[in-house]
């Protein structure tokens, strides 16, 4: 039960995470990104068109995994398709801005390969035994 409540925790710390992405895109406050462009060229900067855009998918990204936590907290079988649609959407709104994000947010994406990696492969049976899922 422990580890279930952990891996929940995890899942919602990730998507509360992604606020610092909304933020970023969508306010002056500091959050530690760079103002180096989006990986496609100069015209992608945090406060262009394409950088709000990209602030909507981090808020995406926020919504289904905390959704995935309190799923998998209130034991909703559509938690485990929520957390990896949530993963995917992080990447999609992480991996374009990889010289722009700080080292948490790079820890973030390595969090959702392992999301992807324990609930898309073999690996599920095992995820679900040690976590009694």
């Amino acid at each position: 039960m422990f580890l279930k409540w952990l891996l929940a925790l995890v899942l919602i710390a990730h998507g509360i995470g992604h606020i610092t992405g909304v933020s970023a895109f969508w306010t002056t406050l500091p959050m530690g990104f760079n103002q180096n462009p989006w990986i496609f060229g100069a015209g992608g900067t945090l406060s262009s068109l394409v950088g709000r855009i990209f602030g909507v998918i981090w808020l995406a990204a926020t919504i289904i995994l905390i959704a995935a936590g309190v799923g998998l907290l209130t034991n909703q079988a559509w938690w485990t398709n929520a957390a990896i649609i949530g993963a995917v959407v992080s990447l999609v709104a992480i991996v374009p801005w990889w010289n722009t994000v700080t080292l948490g947010v790079k820890m973030g994406a390595l969090l959702d390969v392992a999301i992807l990696a324990g609930l898309l492969t073999p690996l599920k049976a095992w995820v679900f035994q040690v976590f009694k899922l």
